[in-house]
């Protein structure tokens, strides 16, 4: 009864084998094939995926008050534009012989002569020194005695050492006595820049066209340079 059963079991797994291996199709007897169109063409194909982003929302004005970056001008923008020029020191009398050329070669009311600030200017003077290694020889000196000194503005007092500038005479002959009780020897207060009326000319609103005016006029100038406004 046993081995009738065990067999029976034997013969049905083995059918069933076959027809899941489709050994029976002949026979009618196949399990149903997964290979219908509809089926695979329902599959998830993961390499025809994108992805859509939503619009990004589009920008607000600035509010009232905010900052913006602008772009730093350039150079050549900068001199295209309207400054403040001016030329000088002139004397009174260059002023005067200049004053009709001005008025013939720019517009009216472009330009005026100021009052310089310049005033009169005493030093104390070492010099002159009739070669570099004299010069040299007293720079060491001064080092030595730590007094500052510089070379005088006056072309006049070239190959000479100024040991500072003051408003007075009396203020430069104190300044003086203080230097000889600290060993100096040698120098005298001399004046270096008297004080005479000078004037200088300014052009407050120069733009392109004004400067090619000016530029005209530079052989009437005196040799003056043209610079910027302070």
């Amino acid at each position: 009864m046993l081995r009738a059963l065990a067999l029976a079991l034997l013969l049905a797994n083995a059918l069933y084998f076959a027809w899941g291996q489709g050994l029976l199709a002949a026979y009618g007897l196949a399990p149903a094939r997964q290979s219908e169109p509809e089926r695979l063409a329902q599959q998830i194909r993961p390499e025809a995926m994108q992805l859509i982003l939503p619009a990004a929302p589009p920008l607000s004005p600035l509010a009232p008050g905010a900052a913006v970056r602008t772009p730093t001008p350039s150079p050549a923008a900068l001199a295209a534009g309207v400054s403040c020029l001016q030329v000088g020191v002139f004397t009174e009398q260059q002023a005067s012989t200049l004053q009709p050329r001005l008025k013939a070669g720019l517009p009216e009311g472009s330009w005026s002569f100021e009052s310089s600030d310049d005033s009169v200017r005493w030093i104390i003077y070492m010099g002159r020194y009739i070669s570099k290694a004299a010069i040299n020889r007293k720079r060491q000196m001064l080092d030595q005695l730590g007094l500052p000194f510089e070379q005088p503005l006056s072309p006049m007092l070239n190959r000479g050492l100024s040991l500072g500038s003051f408003a007075s005479r009396a203020e430069a002959e104190a300044a003086l006595a203080r230097m000889n009780e600290r060993g100096l020897r040698s120098a005298k207060v001399v004046l270096e820049r008297p004080e005479l009326p000078s004037l200088w000319l300014r052009l407050p609103t120069a733009n392109a066209a004004l400067r090619k005016k000016l530029d005209a006029l530079k052989p009437q100038l005196a040799g003056k340079a043209v610079q910027p406004c302070p």
